[in-house]
């Protein structure tokens, strides 16, 4: 087998692994446990992962030693088994992997902060690095893997680290974020080009997002940079099933994107998390047609206690304008918009005010929807209220504070006017760019629905009075989609006896699945509203379809998307919205009121899906 800095400069297209921890979780090992240390605990679990992959189709293996740095051996207690570990990963690795594939060492980030952003100096951090290195070097590695890594600094320090120990080639990995940023607010020309000046002979990107997003980030970072390209992306983002965040992108749509990703120039392709042998069988056969082949073997193988009952809550059609339109059955409106990137709220509150003169009634405000930095949603609601004087429909989720800090917030929202609600227990930070950042969730949804309903009886959570009692609508969220439909509707009545008083749905594509599900809770008497998302494109429909949890687009849609798009960028909007007013059209007389998204901002599109409840309006007038 040639040496690998002859593979980065060959013409063939060279495949990855997936996923280490994804396997090894899917074997029962607890993910408090440290995978790092079965390379010598359970060494057999890790190789056969490993033959699951070369019998999939590999041609380059991980080692399994994402997090086999002092750092983070160290809080497990075992820092001192840190070169023994790094040597039984590779011997595993190239057990499996016999003469045919490479094995490359796998070294993720240090988890911590390093200047000017944490405590930890540059030179600390190089030191760290090098000596993870010089044991993946020792142990015989074809080359060194630097992945998931969301500070430039911190990746142009581990390149210099193994500089320092030997001269094996390196491929330097970072990782974005659905705006194409890292945590940092890197760009993919900024990675690229600091990357490739540090020293990196294959440069790329891997985890946090799927392969929709790393396909636009890729080509930018080609335009800038003549080393070759890798790209690990995720089996798109999870999905809650039974409790547990699953990754639900198909080995099927990763074989598609594997094809387009090799077009835009990546050279090294493979897998982050969710993906599985399933997934790299697939993109194997889909990225050999346009690689050089080479030969291979495949080797076999209640409260308190306290019952005070506080104040009678005030009527639901006296809180609010929305609260009273859907007291008195009247259809409601809204769009939901997501909060600016940055301090200027300016173009956001244009965009409700083009809003607001259209007569929609509400502006819905999601709380770091999938884990993103953003304005604060209270923030954005509170702007809304006092500067456009359209009324905010604010979501609020668990994630991010504890009971204290939900029960002050929601004070204040009180205080502010803010009186719409939309309560939701949040996306894991794992789904953004920060996935080391800790979540709180004290309580879930159905917990802060019961919150906030003994707010409006002037209790805390405690059974406490507290004065004055709050006047919130309160609405939670619900997915007509969910692949475990029983649960979603047991939760869905558990919300309801905390003191739901409407529920807004997913975004909806499958009129069909919407219709089930509301058989299903007829003579619940709960108003449901269903979210409606113009698509932009046919490949905007299949990162709606494969990366966005708890959304389905039928396949009729996709093909309805696929013909229109393939005449042109605008014929894939104008159907995006037709199919968006179809939608509208066909719920219109069996829901509370309808929420339009407006996908990338884009309001205009999402005033042109409510035309046709305008044209519907004026004919039942006239």
């Amino acid at each position: 087998m040639q040496d690998f800095i002859q593979a980065i400069a060959d013409e063939h297209v060279y495949l990855f692994d997936g996923a280490m921890g994804t396997m090894l979780y899917a074997k029962g090992v607890f993910i408090n446990q440290c995978y790092d240390a079965l390379n010598l605990r359970s060494p057999d679990l890790v190789l056969d992962v490993h033959r699951q992959y070369v019998n999939a189709g590999a041609e380059i293996l991980e080692t399994n030693t994402y997090g086999a740095n002092r750092l983070k051996l160290h809080t497990f207690g075992i820092a001192e088994e840190l070169r023994d570990i790094n040597l039984a990963a590779v011997e595993l690795a190239r057990k499996a992997a016999g003469d045919s594939v490479y094995v490359a060492g796998a070294m993720g980030p240090l988890g911590i902060r390093i200047e000017p952003y944490g405590p930890t100096a540059l030179e600390e951090a190089r030191a760290f690095f090098r000596e993870q290195a010089e044991a993946l070097r020792d142990g015989g590695v074809d080359v060194i893997i630097i992945e998931t890594i969301a500070n430039v600094a911190e990746a142009e320090q581990a390149i210099l680290a193994v500089r320092d120990v030997c001269t094996l080639p390196v491929i330097a990995q970072m990782t974005i974020g659905n705006d194409h940023r890292t945590a940092f607010g890197d760009t993919p020309v900024t990675i690229a080009k600091r990357l490739d000046a540090a020293g990196a002979d294959v440069i790329g990107l891997n985890c946090s997002v799927g392969p929709d997003v790393m396909l636009d980030a890729v080509e930018e970072m080609s335009a800038v940079t003549a080393k070759k390209i890798s790209c690990q992306p995720n089996a798109g983002l999870p999905r809650e099933v039974d409790g547990r965040q699953m990754y639900m992108a198909s080995p099927e749509y990763m074989g598609e994107y594997g094809r387009r990703l090799i077009q835009k120039g990546v050279k090294f392709l493979g897998g982050c998390c969710g993906t599985t042998p399933a997934h790299i069988k697939v993109m194997r056969d889909a990225v050999r047609p346009l690689s050089p082949r080479r030969s291979f073997v495949v080797i076999e193988s209640e409260a308190n206690g306290k019952k005070n009952p506080g104040v009678e809550p005030a009527p639901l059609e006296t809180r609010s304008h929305w609260g009273g339109k859907i007291a008195r059955g009247e259809f409601v409106t809204t769009i939901e918009i997501t909060p600016p990137k940055g301090p200027n709220p300016e173009a956001m509150l244009k965009s409700a005010q083009a809003i607001k003169d259209a007569g929609v009634d509400a502006v819905n405000v999601p709380d770091g929807p999938r884990a993103q930095n953003r304005m604060g949603a209270i923030a954005v609601s509170v702007l809304l209220h006092q500067r456009v004087h359209i009324e905010p429909v604010l979501h609020y989720c668990c994630r991010d504070r504890n009971l204290l800090g939900m029960h002050s917030d929601l004070l204040g929202c009180a205080a502010l006017g803010i009186r719409n609600l939309l309560l939701i227990t949040g996306d894991p930070p794992k789904m953004g760019p920060y996935p080391e950042a800790t979540a709180v969730f004290d309580i879930d949804s159905i917990g802060l629905t019961n919150m906030v309903s003994l707010m409006n009886r002037g209790l805390d959570l405690g059974g406490n009075p507290f004065g004055e009692a709050t006047r919130f609508t309160i609405g939670v969220g619900v997915n007509p989609g969910h692949l475990d439909l029983d649960k979603e509707l047991e939760r869905l009545e558990w919300k309801m006896k905390a003191g739901a008083e409407y529920a807004i749905t997913q975004p909806v594509f499958d009129v069909r699945q919407l219709e089930s599900f509301l058989k299903r809770i007829e003579g619940w008497k709960l108003p449901i509203i269903p979210g409606i998302w113009p698509l932009l494109s046919y490949r905007n429909a299949q990162f709606m379809n494969n990366e966005v949890p708890g959304v389905n687009v039928p396949d009729e849609v996709m093909e309805r998307m696929r013909i229109a798009s393939d005449r042109g960028k605008e014929f894939g909007l104008r159907e995006g919205v037709a199919i968006a007013r179809e939608t509208l059209a066909h719920v219109r007389g069996r829901v509370a009121g309808v929420q339009v998204s407006a996908p990338l901002g884009r309001v205009d599109l999402a005033l042109q899906v409510f035309d046709g409840l305008v044209e519907t309006r004026a004919q039942a007038t006239t």
